[in-house]
């Protein structure tokens, strides 16, 4: 395949998600640069009473990821020749699924607090939601879905600068217990693409019910931890 062509394979696939997400291509421009890269921005109105905040967590609440982790740590893996075609499978479908069927679970059961997870990590996008509300939180590490492949990367070295910088930002404001595994805390730290929704169930809404109406939708969803007072921003995770 040449490059014109490559580049043809990419254009069409973003075009084909914008189709999916009901959104109109109308503008771009090029940048020449010696690593190749495409991005797109999504730019328009939301009506007020159909936004998420990260600031409206409140004590108590259960938190909700709709996506496994990994996608650094196996984007990374891919770029050095090292990953498994099982690997690039999972990946690959999990970050060309759009967050729109967990959005609309999501406002269905009255969530106003949620993110998505991307370049920052889980821990590092949670932590932004605790401190913007003033609270803390903790993480059931054993909880968390991971990609396949994703501990298997991780043991071979692929682990990306934008995941490490995360774990030395974060450092302050996470802590770890003993007994969490090594290549877990780097998966809650990893810098996704595409990343899931992390988001608050709202007091007397069933967890569980919340979870299977996500997984009904092939989301490989979970309860991932919950809302608690402590120290602005601050973010334990427990084994």
């Amino acid at each position: 395949m040449t490059a014109m062509e490559l580049l043809g394979d990419v254009l069409a696939g973003g075009s084909s998600i914008a189709d999916e997400a009901g959104c109109l291509v109308v503008g771009g421009h090029t940048i020449d640069d010696p690593i190749p890269k495409y991005g797109m921005a999504v730019v328009g109105m939301a009506h007020p009473d159909r936004l998420f905040q990260i600031d409206h967590l409140t004590a108590g609440q259960t938190l909700v990821l709709t996506k496994a982790l990994g996608t650094g740590v196996i984007s990374t893996s891919i770029k050095s020749g090292g990953a498994e075609d099982g690997w690039i499978e999972g990946a690959v479908k999990s970050m060309t699924t759009l967050n729109a069927d967990a959005a609309a679970i999501a406002r269905e059961h009255g969530v106003r607090a949620a993110t998505d997870v991307t370049g920052f990590g889980l821990l590092g996008h949670l932590h932004r939601m605790v401190r913007a509300s003033g609270l803390a939180a903790e993480i059931d590490a054993a909880s968390v879905p991971v990609l396949p492949g994703a501990r298997e990367a991780i043991a071979a070295g692929f682990v990306p600068g934008g995941t490490r910088a995360n774990t030395e930002h974060l450092a302050p404001y996470v802590h770890v217990a003993d007994g969490v595994p090594e290549d877990t805390a780097v998966l809650l730290h990893d810098a996704q693409t595409s990343g899931g929704m992390l988001f608050a169930v709202p007091d007397g809404v069933d967890t569980d019910a919340v979870v299977a109406a996500l997984r009904a939708k092939d989301l490989p969803a979970a309860a991932v931890g919950r809302v608690v007072g402590g120290e602005p921003g601050h973010v334990s995770v427990k084994p």
